[in-house]
């Protein structure tokens, strides 16, 4: 079974340089496989169907293969007979290749945080945008997802901190009385629920099944400032440092933007990574807690 995944691209669409995108996951040598290319003339449609061609052409034929894609007017012409009144000589080639293989055809919502076709996406993208050229001419590796399914999945844990001196507006933040409220409470929420969506903000960062997302807060009387962490954990096969991270950031986010009405001049500082635990590596501890 193969997994085909697709997108396209155009820069000022219709008739700007358009791009395309294929990654096949599955049954092919080497797996994944990244595709991708450009024209110099093009339009966003005509980029989708390319991606699927492409994508179809690299298979066996006789393969199943399930393609994934976002764009209605590729899956719906294919599955809901859609009138194609553009395009002819792509959906002649694309009826040809379905005909070889046995394909499914799947719609995907798009920038909905499926890393392959969120991969598939900064390929088109790239191509479009004239990166991608640039990138392999220079004999850089195009950004791409760390394949992890050889590691075991166990218990794993992080801890991140970072420090807001909120100056002038800590009296107010102690005492609950700030414009626009309980500024720690706001943090805690925004901090796991940013723990929560940390694959959608980092590109190339795994979903994980979060089991447990803490925030918690410790407040500095002579400093003033707030000690924000934010601890993860998880069982997978790898970390959520990222996680951790991106929970003490949006969390130390808030409180600026809960406080900066009362003091502008409010910094924040420090953002670590205290400890990790769990896989090969078990615990680690990088920095102490600051008192």
């Amino acid at each position: 079974m193969i997994d085909l995944y697709t997108d396209g691209s155009c820069e000022s669409n219709p008739g700007g340089r358009g791009g395309w995108g294929a990654i096949l996951v599955g049954d092919v040598q080497g797996s994944p496989v990244r595709l991708h290319g450009a024209e110099v003339t093009s339009t966003n449609n005509r980029m989708e169907l390319t991606a699927a061609i492409k994508g179809l052409e690299a298979t066996p034929s006789g393969a199943e293969v399930t393609v994934w894609s976002d764009s209605q007017y590729l899956v719906k012409t294919m599955t809901e007979g859609w009138r194609r009144r553009a395009n002819v000589d792509l959906w002649g080639r694309l009826d040809q290749l379905a005909a070889s293989h046995r394909v499914r055809w799947e719609w995907v919502r798009g920038h909905d945080g499926h890393p392959w076709n969120e991969e598939a996406d900064r390929l088109a993208g790239g191509e479009a945008q004239g990166w991608v050229e640039a990138v392999e001419a220079e004999g850089r590796t195009i950004a791409e997802m760390i394949d992890v399914s050889g590691k075991d999945a166990t218990v794993r844990e992080a801890t991140a901190e970072v420090i807001v001196a909120v100056g002038g507006a800590y009296a107010a933040l102690r005492g609950g009385t700030l414009p626009k409220g309980d500024a720690l409470a706001m943090a805690q929420a925004a901090g796991i629920m940013a723990a929560k969506q940390t694959p959608f903000l980092l590109p190339l960062c795994h979903p994980l099944p979060l089991e447990q997302v803490s925030v918690s807060f410790r407040l500095r009387d002579q400093a003033q400032t707030v000690v924000v962490t934010a601890s993860v954990k998880t069982t997978a096969r790898t970390g959520p440092e990222m996680e951790a991270l991106t929970a003490a950031s949006v969390a130390a986010l808030t409180i600026y933007d809960m406080c900066k009405g009362v003091d502008p001049a409010i910094r924040i500082d420090g953002l670590r990574l205290l400890r990790k635990s769990g896989g090969k590596s078990g615990t680690v501890v990088l920095s102490t807690p600051t008192l």
